[in-house]
């Protein structure tokens, strides 16, 4: 199966934040997350083992899919706690307005994927979480940040030039943008957590 070290190493930080963040899961309510680029299925499997009351919907582009299915086939069913499910994954362009399950979600997550994005899709990722989420909802997007263009680490600045040199629509993203794009969808800034290797969880509410 596809296999993602970071996933792996980020799982247990991000946990944390999930239990502070996310209201407590109860059935027959429970929680939903939709996750955005979901990649190799890693975190939903291990989040719904760890989190009660949740489900969780995946969702990947159509090239990454298959791997994606199989690893849920596989393992989405293994040791879950009470109340909470995997869901199939869903097949999501960000761009595509009409791709966007109808929510709504309780959270949208996404994970190290802004800056493999171009530009044009980050806005569409933050503008699709906004209509799917329901008040009171929260987007939760992990992952390297810098900040009025000033890097947090010289290791962020050299993988924001790593990744613009093989295209230049990628790079790390800049949170005055991101508050920006947030703001224009009427989701507010709550929180800027900062993780294990430079990285950080920003965290927006939408607004009733």
């Amino acid at each position: 199966m596809l296999f993602s070290p970071a996933c792996e190493r980020n799982r247990e930080p991000i946990l944390a934040v999930l239990r502070q963040w996310l209201p407590a899961g109860s059935p027959p309510a429970g929680i939903t997350v939709l996750e955005v680029g979901s990649g190799s299925g890693q975190h939903g499997v291990f989040f719904t083992q760890q989190l009660p009351g949740l489900t969780w919907q995946p969702s990947d582009q159509a090239a990454g899919l298959d791997p994606l299915q199989e690893r849920i086939a596989l393992e989405g069913a293994l040791r879950p706690a009470p109340g909470s499910r995997l869901l199939p994954a869903l097949t999501l362009s960000v761009d595509d307005d009409h791709a966007w399950p109808a929510g709504p979600y309780d959270a949208v997550f996404s994970a190290n994927t802004a800056h493999i994005m171009a530009e044009t899709a980050v806005a569409a990722l933050i503008a699709g979480s906004a209509r799917v989420l329901g008040p009171g909802g929260l987007l939760l997007l992990y992952g390297p940040f810098c900040d009025n263009g000033v890097h947090t680490a010289e290791s962020n600045a050299a993988f924001d030039a790593h990744l613009r040199s093989l295209d230049p629509a990628m790079g790390v993203r800049d949170t005055v943008d991101l508050h920006g794009l947030a703001g224009e969808h009427g989701l507010e800034s709550r929180a800027d957590v900062a993780m294990p290797a430079n990285n950080r969880i920003l965290i927006w509410e939408r607004r009733g």
